[in-house]
């Protein structure tokens, strides 16, 4: 599992879709899990969802309050819950990689994704379980000391560090995920 999290607009989205290229190119089944703020349909051309699965995901799942697509409809009481990321894991099978986009609470190893010029600060220690910083030629002053910094622009240079290191965030923290 590949988690990205990151405020809006730092470039999750373009990331995971340069992710799914790469790891379908090693011949890997790539399945994405999205979490979206709000209502949402599937399948549209330019959303998200429909972009995930053009770029080669085998399975696209996202997930809001509302809804969560695999069309399963099931609203929450609370428009403010959110979805348990083990409960939607549970949804997906068969395939290689789970790539997260979003969730940036939830326990799993993930990338921050930051793009300093969006104005929006880096996020908080609430964010459990970063292993990585990705940003744009890897070129924040003060990287993350036990922490890969990454080029968010080169991401097939830093991949297979990534996989490892992901893993081995997961080994170590007794994943609550399947």
């Amino acid at each position: 599992m590949i988690g990205l999290a990151g405020w809006s607009g730092s470039g999750k989205t373009s990331l995971a879709l340069r992710l799914i290229a790469l790891l379908r190119a090693r011949g890997l089944r790539v399945a994405t899990l999205k979490h979206a703020h709000h209502q949402f349909d599937v399948d549209v051309p330019g959303k998200d969802s429909y972009r995930h699965r053009e770029a080669g995901a085998e399975q696209v799942i996202v997930a809001s309050h509302q809804r969560i697509a695999l069309m399963i409809e099931d609203p929450l009481p609370d428009p403010a819950d959110r979805r348990p990321l083990r409960d939607l894991l549970a949804l997906v099978q068969n395939v290689d990689v789970v790539i997260v986009e979003g969730f940036k609470t939830e326990a799993h190893p993930k990338i921050e994704v930051y793009r300093p010029e969006t104005g929006k600060g880096r996020l908080p220690d609430s964010s459990p379980n970063i292993v990585a910083l990705a940003s744009p030629g890897a070129g924040l002053k003060d990287p993350d000391p036990g922490r890969l910094a990454l080029d968010l622009d080169r991401p097939e240079d830093w991949l297979d560090a990534v996989l490892a290191a992901c893993a081995a965030a997961g080994a170590a923290a007794n994943p609550p995920w399947p």
